[in-house]
């Protein structure tokens, strides 16, 4: 398969943080940050130019294209993946890190395509919030897994029971793959296009975009038991005032905010009454 290269000179990470979220939901399959320049990867069939220059006129800025033949994504992944640390709460590695000593919980996810390895805003402060929200004995979804770093940290905080839905086959594969090795017997695994109906949760994690959110929250809303939480990322800080109106007007206010680098992850509450 013949891949295209994409550069973007752009030095500022926070920027490149917000570019990665953007076109890894656009068929980019890998990316490379660079000091002066985030490097992005996507098959050339899906390569749209006028997607791409819309997404950087947001900055002004522009980029430069080369065809390169496919690489070994894996060992590129390596290569630059690195453990993250949400303080003191849980540590994110990859088999070949050596273990992290003075963490509560340690996960070993496998750095392959799937996004949400905790290296991003989002699945951090994700994480960041999961310390604060009560999993024993609770139902879980997990809508969107990704690599399922979620759901296994769920399973890991005491869950009853954990369903991890997503709707791409990689995710889907990664996922297991990352269940299995984290022993995380809680959590099933499953392919989905949108929210399940078939059971209601205590707690919806929920690391997708703004998009999908506004579409499914009136279902979450109502797969929610009473006294339950909503956990929402992959949200900029444009996209409050959205997410709020349509979470007051279902009754699920939101009870908590975290900010980090222009992301926002909200906590929203069913209330009892």
């Amino acid at each position: 398969m013949i891949y295209l290269q994409v550069s973007i000179p752009i030095s500022d990470p926070d920027i490149q943080e917000i570019l990665i979220a953007g076109l890894s939901e656009r068929g980019y399959e890998g990316f490379e940050e660079k000091p002066e320049s985030l490097q992005a990867y996507i098959p050339e069939e899906k390569f749209s130019q006028p997607e791409l220059s819309a997404i950087l006129a947001s900055w002004q800025l522009t980029y430069s294209s080369t065809r390169i033949e496919e690489k070994n994504w894996n060992e590129e992944w390596e290569k630059n993946f690195h453990p993250v640390v949400v303080e003191e709460f849980c540590a994110i590695r990859a088999s070949f890190h050596d273990p992290l000593p003075g963490v509560a919980h340690e996960l070993i996810i496998t750095p392959k395509m799937s996004f949400g390895t905790g290296h991003h805003a989002t699945t951090w402060m994700m994480i960041q919030a999961m310390q604060h929200v009560q999993f024993q004995d609770r139902r879980i979804l997990d809508f969107g897994t990704g690599t399922g770093v979620l759901a296994i940290l769920a399973d890991r905080l005491g869950a009853a029971s954990v369903l991890a839905v997503d709707n791409d086959d990689w995710s889907i594969y990664n996922a297991l793959e990352n269940v299995a090795n984290n022993q995380a017997g809680t959590v099933l695994v499953q392919k989905m296009d949108t929210m399940p109906t078939m059971e209601k949760f205590d707690t919806i994690l929920a690391n997708v975009n703004r998009h999908v959110i506004l579409t499914e929250l009136p279902a979450m809303g109502q797969q929610l038991n009473k006294g339950g939480v909503i956990l929402l990322s992959g949200l900029l800080l444009e996209d409050l005032e959205d997410i709020e109106k349509e979470a007051l007007k279902l009754k699920l206010p939101i009870s908590q905010r975290i900010t980090r680098v222009g992301w926002i992850c909200l906590k929203l509450t069913k209330e009892d009454n």
